[in-house]
């Protein structure tokens, strides 16, 4: 059975700090955040397609805020990256 990750709020975000090595900060479903050594945010989305684990960058925070979560969590939206357009 999968861990409950509980979504990241904004704060959380702004209040991480950089370490040494980069890091990860999960939001869950796929969604996290990197956080390298020189302070940047860059929100991905973890995925598989054919068997193969791929990832998707979305942008910078804050340039791509936290809405990106709230619409990706929603329950009246999803989100497949495989659907065709």
């Amino acid at each position: 059975m999968p861990k409950r990750i509980i979504p990241l709020t904004d704060i959380q975000i702004k209040n991480t700090k950089p370490k040494e090595k980069q890091f990860t900060i999960f939001d869950g479903g796929g969604l996290f955040i990197i956080v390298t050594p020189s302070g940047g945010k860059l929100w991905k989305l973890k995925y598989r397609f054919e068997g193969k684990e791929k990832n998707l960058s979305f942008g910078t925070y804050p340039e791509i805020s936290i809405m990106i979560n709230d619409s990706y969590n929603s329950p009246l939206t999803t989100f497949n990256p495989t659907s065709p357009k």
